[in-house]
């Protein structure tokens, strides 16, 4: 089976916003044929949504699996649910955890319920902020470099919570 390097963002503003991300990032390791490699700072961001909610905690993983990319997704969503995730009632509501795929090497796919690269990446600063700390040269298809569209993105609003690695 070949590996695949993917990339997953996490987030969470519910529930001890800070130890659900950091349980999430362990347990992205337990997915059948997938090792954790890399890892984000802990970031806080002010919500993107409804701004009556509490701040996000936000982080980066970088992993390799064996996993096709929508084997991989539906992972993700099971890791979800045993959280405790549900449906937000608003959209960017509130959420225990959340864990976006953002890219699957280099894939482009477009299909329902799977777009790779992940639609909102290249405009995000509370995920290209944590991407650009692992992975600052990765290349984004059709729209550059991490490092290049951390540039052109503020970071308002954002801030480092944790060194690289570490869940002090």
């Amino acid at each position: 089976m070949r590996w695949h390097p993917v990339h997953v963002a996490l987030g969470s503003n519910l529930s001890d916003p800070a130890r659900q991300v950091e349980m999430a990032i362990a347990a992205l390791a337990t997915i059948d044929g997938t090792r954790l490699i890399s890892r984000s700072s802990l970031w806080k961001s002010r919500p993107m949504g409804p701004q009556d909610q509490p701040d996000f905690i936000n982080a980066v993983a970088g992993l390799l699996t064996q996993a096709a990319p929508q084997a991989f997704l539906d992972a993700l969503r099971e890791l979800e649910r045993r959280f405790g995730r549900t449906e937000p009632t608003v959209r960017w509501g509130p959420r225990v955890i959340d864990l976006d795929l953002l890219l699957y090497g280099d894939r482009q796919i477009d299909e329902p319920g799977l777009t790779l690269p992940h639609a909102g990446l290249h405009q995000r600063n509370f995920v290209l902020y944590p991407l650009a700390e692992i992975a600052a040269e990765l290349w984004v298809p059709g729209h550059g470099r991490v490092r290049t569209l951390q540039r052109r993105a503020t970071g308002e609003g954002l801030e480092r919570l944790t060194a690289r690695g570490s869940s002090d």
